[in-house]
């Protein structure tokens, strides 16, 4: 059995630098959605980031976990996990 594949956790602008695709403004959108939130019309169900998990909080600071967050990403793409991608 292989040792487990350590988890790559980034900050906002590391994510940034890595994946130039996103912005650093679209990423912190991403983060303030991740939460559920009061609106005029009700409560706005978070966008499901947290509960994927692909947010962590440590102190005052935000995480990204990249595999979940691309996890999370292929899901709501409709892609199927396992994949190969082009």
């Amino acid at each position: 059995m292989s040792p487990p594949q350590p988890r790559i956790l980034l900050n906002v602008r590391q994510f940034y630098e890595r994946h130039p695709g996103f912005t650093q403004s679209g990423i912190r959108n991403l983060i303030h959605c991740s939460n559920e939130r009061v609106r005029s019309k009700g409560l706005l169900p978070g966008n499901g980031l947290k509960e994927a998990g692909a947010f962590l909080k440590c102190g005052r600071r935000i995480v990204i976990d990249e595999g979940r967050f691309f996890a999370w990403l292929d899901r709501r793409n409709g892609v199927a996990t396992g994949e190969a991608r082009p």
